[in-house]
């Protein structure tokens, strides 16, 4: 039989000897663990509590990004407090403490990361004219916490941090003169995005004389649509730099949206001319309804700016020609607006012509080369870019629009419809439910203004209707 010596296994004797230095700290490592499972599910129960209490949704993210990382944090705080109770050395004991804060500050970090993205990309897809900016956010939350986190490390092992931060300093300083249009618009994003001030789907209307639909807002830019359908862009810095008008979210839609037309008309010779009232009543029934229409309304379209209404073409040349004033006096008092249809105003100017005839069986004749020629209108209906889908976009298109565009859609549009009414009218009962306003516009007697005073008229009503 062989026996031993204890002091032959000197790490026996040494463990029997110092069993409390190696005991008591992997003692405070378990109790440290077990405080912090404990710590942990009260914590979260705790704050799932509030957070279903305050119905605030991205308590989830908290919840599910840092439950595995608290309890490596109570880990790293049971290893902490295990170096000190134990018999190592204080050089062994400092060189512990730096790894283990490098891998706390290294833990923290990657936690506020993934926790910031979630968060970040959570409530900007709330928010549709934040999309665009998302990576940007979360590339930015990125790269700001890395640079904390690693400079955070490198005061715990004691190197020089001043040197970094200054040369991020000037590295940012760099950026920031060479971006700062950039910067200062996205800054200027952010204030149009929290103050609401001005919002998707506003119309808005710059001090430049732009103006249109708000479709998004980005970390850069404005994009605003025009009614003639054109996409301007402007800078967030010069939105925030000047005055805008903003006349807030739209109107009632239309069930089909108003097409500004334009015309253009032509004269052309029909080779036919009178000497007589006799000849010009024959005529005037036989002419197509383009040569009634030339002489009795191109004289107001050409003289838009005579109030009241100019005499017809047929007025002028029985006073002036066939010394007939009394006749022509009659043929001027014509109301052209009142007719629904070119043949009704046919009739009756041939009606006027034949009852002087009855009358005056020995009319006048014109002199050799004075007699009447008939011209005739060729005209070509051209659209507008302009479109309308409420009154707010009806009456800025309208102030646009030509003088042409405004005299199809109101004088040319009652004989075209046949109905006696403007085309105005007629969409905004139709399109848009709004009969009071469309016939306080058919009521307007257009021969008793200019155009200008016309077009500022309606104008005027449809404001009035909006505001």
């Amino acid at each position: 039989m062989m026996y031993y010596n204890v002091s032959m296994f000197p790490v026996l004797d040494s463990l029997k000897q110092n069993w409390l230095l190696i005991a008591v700290p992997l003692l405070v490592f378990l109790a440290t663990y077990i405080v912090g499972l404990w710590t942990r599910r009260v914590a979260f129960r705790a704050f799932e509590r509030w957070a279903a209490k305050q119905k605030w949704e991205g308590y989830r993210f908290i919840s599910e990004t840092t439950r595995s990382p608290f309890l490596h944090w109570f880990l790293i705080l049971g290893a902490f407090l295990a170096v000190h109770l134990s018999a190592l050395q204080p050089a062994q004991k400092a060189l512990a403490d730096r790894v283990l804060a490098s891998l706390f500050i290294i833990s923290v970090t990657w936690v506020s990361i993934a926790l910031s993205e979630r968060l970040l990309r959570f409530y900007i897809r709330k928010v549709p004219r934040l999309h665009s900016s998302e990576t940007l956010f979360v590339n930015t939350a990125r790269i700001t916490l890395v640079v904390v986190g690693v400079l955070m490390v490198l005061d715990v092992w004691g190197a020089p941090t001043t040197p970094i931060v200054v040369l991020l300093a000037v590295v940012i300083l760099v950026v920031a003169v060479s971006f700062r249009d950039t910067l200062t618009n996205f800054i200027s994003g952010l204030q149009l995005v929290q103050s609401e001030q001005i919002k998707v789907g506003d119309y808005i209307k710059l001090e430049t004389g732009e103006g249109g639909y708000v479709v998004d807002i980005n970390w850069k830019n404005t994009h605003i649509r025009s009614l003639e359908g054109d996409l301007i862009i402007v800078p967030n810095s010069r939105l925030l730099g000047q005055a805008v008008i903003n006349y807030g979210r739209p109107l009632k839609k239309a069930s089909k949206p108003f097409r500004f037309y334009t015309r253009v008309h032509l004269k052309e010779l029909t080779g036919l001319k009178a000497g007589s009232l006799a000849e010009l009543a024959t005529m005037i029934s036989q002419v197509p309804e383009s040569v009634i229409y030339y002489h009795t309304h191109h004289f107001f379209e050409e003289h838009h700016f005579l109030i009241p209404e100019p005499a017809n073409d047929f007025a002028l040349w029985v006073s002036n020609e066939l010394g007939c004033e009394v006749l022509g006096e009659k043929l001027a008092s014509i109301d052209a607006f009142s007719f629904p249809s070119i043949n009704a105003l046919r009739a009756r100017i041939e009606a006027i012509i034949n009852d002087y005839l009855a009358q005056n069986p020995d009319g006048h004749r014109a002199r050799p080369g004075r007699e009447f020629h008939f011209i005739k209108s060729v005209s070509f209906v051209l659209p507008t870019p302009y479109i309308a889908h409420d009154l707010r976009e009806f009456v800025e298109a309208l102030k646009q629009v030509s003088l042409g565009s405004l005299f199809y859609h109101v004088f040319e549009a009652r004989l075209r419809l046949k109905k006696g009414v403007n085309d105005f009218s007629l969409w905004i009962e139709e399109c848009l439910g709004d009969k009071d306003l469309a016939d306080r516009i058919a009521s307007l007697d257009p021969y008793n203004y200019t155009l200008e005073n016309l077009r500022s008229t309606i104008v005027q009503l449809v404001e009035k209707r909006i505001k």
